[in-house]
């Protein structure tokens, strides 16, 4: 995997390359970074600012080698302000630091130059929040993330854009009927797939990708795998949502590869002293799964 200097990441290929690239070495283990309150006091570790930060970067200590990829929760640490933010600087930098891909998971949204500040706050080289890639949302239309798309794609960078997600409450929208007969998460599918041929045409893997849920049954929601191959897929539910790691291939079929498996509370709720080993028993069982 290319490796990082302090400054960051040396850019000479795309997002969806390096993301290839890291899988490829070190797996498809995401490792999810959520200092919930009880987690914090399972840790032995202060509600607080100072108290996720700690948290993280010992997540990230254990991550080093054995993952590729990280998924720090915004919203933990939104939740403290200023505060939180300060310490979410120092643990994206951080992970990059280590070389680790980081996916900012801030679910941003909007329209014209406010969700193209958005992107400029997490994609920018040299912003204190600068992540790798960034969930984002299109309940506004895929189309209204044009300058984000653009902005990742000038950067180096990635988007992972919310389809089919693994909350229950979501199934009555993104199953629901566009007016040309789509669902509203295969309409969004759709507009990944077809950026990812025009922006970035003869690599194996896009820099766009979705979030689908493993715990969904994707045909509900008129979305085919098959059509997914080299298409990033970032994949909550399994572990604590109740998606079995030995379930990736059934789940995703042909486009498994291309899947990051994320997991949180799984891993964290190991506990300081056992989470490095909880980090490489997920790694070893999706690498078993495919």
């Amino acid at each position: 995997m290319q490796r990082r200097e302090a400054n960051g990441w040396h850019l000479s290929s795309s997002f969806g390359e390096r993301l290839r690239t890291a899988v490829d070495e070190s797996g498809r283990l995401c490792v999810g970074i959520d200092p919930h309150p009880y987690l914090l006091k399972d840790w032995g570790l202060p509600d607080s600012a100072e108290g996720a930060r700690e948290f993280s970067l010992r997540v990230l200590a254990a991550t080093d080698g054995a993952a590729a990829v990280v998924k720090p929760q915004v919203a933990f640490f939104e939740r403290h302000g200023s505060a939180g933010y300060a310490a979410l600087e120092e643990v994206l930098a951080t992970a990059r630091r280590l070389g680790l891909l980081v996916i900012a998971d801030a679910k941003r949204g909007d329209v014209g130059t406010s969700v193209e500040a958005y992107g400029q706050a997490w994609l920018t080289p040299g912003s204190p929040l600068e992540a790798d890639a960034l969930t984002v949302s299109a309940f506004q239309g895929v189309g209204s993330l044009a300058s984000v798309f653009a902005l990742a794609n000038s950067e180096g960078k990635g988007l992972f854009v919310l389809a089919a997600t693994s909350n229950p409450e979501s199934r009555v929208l993104q199953q629901s009927m566009t007016a040309e007969g789509r669902s509203v998460a295969a309409t969004i599918a759709d507009d990944v797939v077809r950026w990812n041929s025009v922006a970035t045409p003869d690599a194996p893997w896009g820099s766009v990708g979705l979030v689908l849920g493993a715990t969904v049954a994707l045909r509900d929601y008129a979305i085919d795998t098959a059509d997914l191959e080299g298409t990033p897929v970032l994949a909550p539910g399994f572990g604590h949502q109740g998606a079995q790691l030995s379930e990736l291939r059934p789940i995703f079929g042909v486009a498994a590869p291309s899947v990051l498996v994320n997991a949180s509370r799984s891993i964290l709720s190991a506990g300081p002293d056992g989470v490095a080993r909880a980090i490489r028993e997920h790694a070893e069982e999706i690498a078993a799964a495919l």
